[in-house]
């Protein structure tokens, strides 16, 4: 009779390692312990003073940073406003520049026909954007078919040109000392009675003699609104004075040159020399018609001190930023140099829009901080407390735990050790004995385990291994025998270049080619494709190109023995198996092809003469779908120079990582570049293309190609 055995006490591998490590940690908290004690009961006082502070300082400093803040964004938001604002009028000084040039050259040449439209003003374009408009003042003295109307006609098109570069242009037009005005768009809105020749932008480009602007806004006669007009005159002996006009309306100015700042709560003002105003938000031309003078306002006209010495500032030529009382309000006035135009920019914010968030935040902060000391009170004695029990706890559980569990864990340890030492001698026979009850017991089944597994997969590794090496063995022997089916070389006849090429996508493929003599001196070119891959496709291929080759070998008419052909697989074909063929006879004496396709990819044929590349059109069934088979015959006449290549769609349709086809485009235009070399070099580069398209994607089918070039 067994004695009786009291169950077995078990521990896991993580309780024994941690008791290790607290074991370890004893002194550590012992000495921390004391530091970190009286460290807590100066936590609250200092927190609760140290938030008081904190939040009158936040205050303060938030309110200094903030205004500091915005002084610097309103200096450089002028200043990036200014910047932007003067390479857009430089811009349209540039281009009125290059179109002052052409109107010069077409001056002095005949009359040239524009490829945009022009308009009579009594039949607009329905779409101004589609055409130019020609206007004659009433006064006008030359008529439509004047020479100089149908020279200024003719530069219809570079003055769409210069619009669309400008997306701040309005319009532009070229006006002329006869009365007649060019406009594009072609926008039929000029009243009946406009004359340009008595507008200030065309008086003031003569009278200068220089590209000028508009030295204020003026109502302009197309409706659209208040306008500023770059102007240059360009003088020939043959017509006198024609004035070229650019208009920027006032509206862009304002929305898409100088632009809303400030999160849209800002106020751009841009002045002239003399302190006019050119554009500020809302600024209109009124009542005033379009001739009738426009007054304006002017910023010298204000009351206020601290305006008028910015005003002064601004027509100076200087940048600052400055504080000021306006409609009853304080605000911050940055501005800044238009260099290239002698105007100056000005942006201003309400004071009270920066200061605002910072004072209802005040009230915010006295709240959360009175709030925050009570809860730092609170919680600073809770801890404390907390902190007292559980260092005393961690205390008493670390000396009683470690004194039972000080030497549990090397025992095991030795045990996998020597394991571990026999198994890596090669004595995969040892086995591991630890009865510990935990972690390190399961660990050394497991060594077991994995020992025996590797004693038998050791074992059956060699046998599988004999078995691939014969299978390796047999496929390639298997694809040595496919490979002689190809033709061994291609045949040497003069002014004819051939080269071809087959890769199988595995061990063994589905493609072939072939060169078969026929009668009468030709020969018949075939590419074929058989449908699915590995071993069952090579054997299938290896009939097809016996039964092909049986057939056409001495035949006179190869229509004839395709279909021949196709009975002979139809009735011993397996079924959901066929093979798509493209057969090219060539005569080469006549310089002739006789093309039968039987469902196969085109070929590419790239002219000689032209470099044009196309795909022929032949069609017909594959071979092994139905018993009889239709195909039509299409003659090509080949001249010097000119390129066939047949393929398999293994080559168009090659993949790469992304699963994109290589596809006709791109073999037409490789073989373009490369048709004047040799077929083999022309061959090479269609594979080059294929692999650098590819990339590291794996081949996914046979790729077969059959280079043809005449010489």
């Amino acid at each position: 009779m067994n004695p009786f055995k009291p169950p077995k006490i078990t521990f896991s591998i993580r309780a024994k390692i941690l008791v290790l490590f607290l074991a370890l940690s004893v002194a550590a908290l012992a000495i921390t312990g004391y530091f970190a004690f009286s460290a807590i009961s100066d936590v609250g006082t200092y927190a609760q003073e140290s938030s008081q502070t904190l939040g009158t300082g936040v205050v303060n400093d938030s309110s200094a940073a903030l205004l500091s803040l915005a002084e610097d964004y309103l200096v450089s938001a002028v200043d990036d406003r200014a910047a932007i604002a003067n390479v857009v009028f430089v811009d349209t000084d540039s281009e009125m520049d290059i179109l002052s040039a052409q109107v010069a050259q077409f001056q002095q040449n005949p009359p040239v026909q524009s490829l945009v439209p022009v308009y009579p003003e009594d039949n607009p374009p329905a779409d101004p954007d589609s055409g130019a408009l020609l206007i004659f003042a009433p006064t006008a003295t030359a008529g439509p078919d004047s020479p100089e109307a149908k020279t200024l006609a003719g530069l219809a098109g570079a003055l769409k040109a210069v619009y669309q570069s400008d997306s701040d242009m309005t319009s532009i037009n070229i006006a002329t000392d006869s009365g007649m005005m060019l406009m594009y768009p072609g926008n039929g809105t000029l009243p009946k009675k406009f004359d340009p020749r008595t507008r200030s932008w065309y008086t003031q480009a003569i009278a200068q003699d220089t590209r000028v602007w508009s030295d204020l806004p003026y109502v302009d006669a197309g409706d659209n609104g208040l306008t500023m007009t770059c102007s240059q005159a360009v003088t020939s002996p043959a017509y006198g004075h024609w004035v070229i006009g650019a208009d920027i309306s006032t509206r862009t100015i304002d929305e898409n040159i100088i632009g809303p700042t400030f999160g849209g709560r800002g106020y751009a003002v841009l002045l002239n020399r003399n302190g006019s105003i050119i554009s500020r938000p809302g600024m209109s031309a009124g009542n005033v018609r379009w001739n009738e003078p426009f007054s304006g306002e002017n910023a010298f006209g204000t009351s206020d001190p601290g305006l008028a010495a910015i005003a002064a500032n601004m027509t100076a030529g200087r940048s600052g930023i400055g504080r000021v009382w306006f409609n009853e309000k304080e605000e911050y006035v940055a501005y800044a140099p238009v260099s290239s135009m002698g105007w100056s920019l000005a942006i201003s914010v309400p004071v009270s829009e920066i200061t605002q968030p910072v004072e209802n935040f005040t009230g915010k902060i006295d709240s959360a901080t009175k709030d925050t000391g009570e809860h730092i009170t609170t919680q600073t004695d809770r801890l404390l407390t907390v902190f007292v029990l559980l260092f005393i706890a961690i205390l008493l559980f670390v000396f009683i735990v470690s004194l039972l569990l000080s030497q549990i864990i090397t025992k095991p340890v030795a045990s996998l050790k020597e394991g571990a030492g026999a198994f890596g001698e090669g004595d995969l026979t040892y086995r591991i004995r630890i009865n510990s009850g935990d972690e390190f017991e399961d660990l050394a089944g497991s060594f077991n385990a994995m020992a025996e597994e590797l004693r038998q997969n050791i074992e059956t590794l060699k046998k599988t291994t004999a078995e691939k090496e014969r299978y390796a063995k047999e496929m390639e022997i298997a694809r040595g025998i496919q490979t002689s089916f190809l033709p061994a070389s291609m045949p040497d006849l003069q002014g004819y270049d051939i080269s071809a090429v087959m890769i199988p996508a595995m061990e063994v493929g589905g493609d072939f080619y072939d060169v078969v003599p026929l009668a009468g001196g030709r020969w018949a070119f075939v590419i074929a494709d058989v449908s699915g891959k590995g071993v069952s496709a090579a054997l299938f291929m290896a009939m097809s190109r016996m039964l092909l080759r049986a057939n056409l070998e001495g035949a006179t008419d190869a229509a004839g023995a395709l279909k021949t052909t196709n009975r002979m697989i139809a009735a011993n074909a397996p079924s959901s198996m066929f093979v798509t063929v493209f057969v090219a006879v060539l005569d080469p004496v006549q310089r002739i092809f006789e093309c039968i396709s039987a469902g196969h990819n085109p070929p590419l044929i790239v002219k000689g003469s032209t470099g044009e590349a196309g795909y022929m059109q032949a069609q017909g069934i594959a071979m092994g779908v139905i018993p009889e088979m239709e195909s039509s015959a299409e003659r090509i006449a080949a001249e010097p120079g000119d390129l066939m290549i047949l393929y398999t769609d293994g080559v168009t349709e090659a993949f790469d990582a992304g699963f994109n086809a290589f596809g006709e485009e791109r073999l037409a235009a490789v073989a373009k570049k490369a048709r004047d070399l040799p077929a083999a070099a022309i061959r090479d580069r269609i594979l080059s293309a294929i692999r650098e398209f590819a990339g590291g994607a794996p081949q996914s089918d046979d790729i077969t190609l059959v280079v043809i070039r005449i010489g």
